[in-house]
């Protein structure tokens, strides 16, 4: 099944931290600096380009290595996933299954580790289109603030996250049978399996892109934690906001 919407909205309902990222995040998205096309050459980008894409690619290995422990996504303080609206909403038949507050968090953690096997699939494809990716404006990338470079790849990268995602999560549910996830799936009339999958995919996407914003921030405020000449000099030349 492949997921042909808009880029889901973030979530404003679940960290402070997770505001925060939102806002930045956001911001960048209604003006993206120096972004292009993949597949279109950079031109006057110089060691500017080159340092966006190490941030990048930086960001999302320290994203994806939190991620892809054991209850990276419970633990984290931005990407812990909250119940997918196919389980919440009113009227629906998990609804006097939710009503036990054991359930719903016994439900809302196994769907955060299920979300673990949807990043390894995701993985090898942001470090792919981070390579891919073409910058036009290095500068500007790098002078637009906190999440500036990973709010371009992702609007990049569109929903291809989401849809790498859903048959990897649908084979890891099908294969495991969770008691918790199938009760509650089997609560829903007509949904599937591959239903609460995709649902599950739309939050661990947004989810993804919290985590690789906060480690973007992250690496922004101490950029010779790197261990990166060349990007912690770009870094450092970015002028105080």
């Amino acid at each position: 099944m492949e997921y042909r919407g808009q880029m889901p909205k973030l979530h404003t309902n679940a960290f402070g931290r997770r505001a925060v990222l939102l806002s930045m995040l956001v911001a960048g998205s209604l003006a993206l600096p120096g972004c292009t096309t993949m597949g279109m050459p950079r031109t006057g980008a110089g060691g500017q380009a080159d340092a966006v894409d190490r941030l990048l690619m930086l960001a999302s290995q320290r994203a994806f290595a939190k991620l892809t422990q054991p209850d990276g996504f419970w633990d984290s303080t931005v990407a812990r996933i909250n119940l997918p609206v196919l389980f919440a909403r009113p009227g629906s038949g998990a609804e006097k299954l939710l009503k036990s507050n054991l359930f719903r968090e016994s439900l809302q953690h196994k769907l955060n580790n299920f979300a673990e096997g949807g990043a390894r699939a995701a993985a090898p494809l942001v470090y792919q289109s981070v390579r891919a990716l073409k910058v036009t404006d290095g500068s500007a990338v790098l002078r637009g603030g906190n999440t500036a470079a990973t709010t371009l790849l992702r609007t990049t990268m569109a929903s291809s996250l989401v849809n790498a995602m859903i048959p990897e999560l649908t084979r890891l549910m099908q294969e495991e049978k969770d008691p918790v996830v199938s009760s509650a799936v089997a609560a829903l009339k007509g949904v599937t399996i591959t239903d609460a999958a995709h649902a599950l995919a739309l939050d661990a996407d947004n989810a993804i892109w919290y985590e690789i914003g906060a480690e973007e921030a992250a690496i922004r405020k101490d950029p010779a934690s790197t261990n990166d000449p060349a990007l912690t000099a770009a870094l450092q030349a970015v002028p105080a906001s």
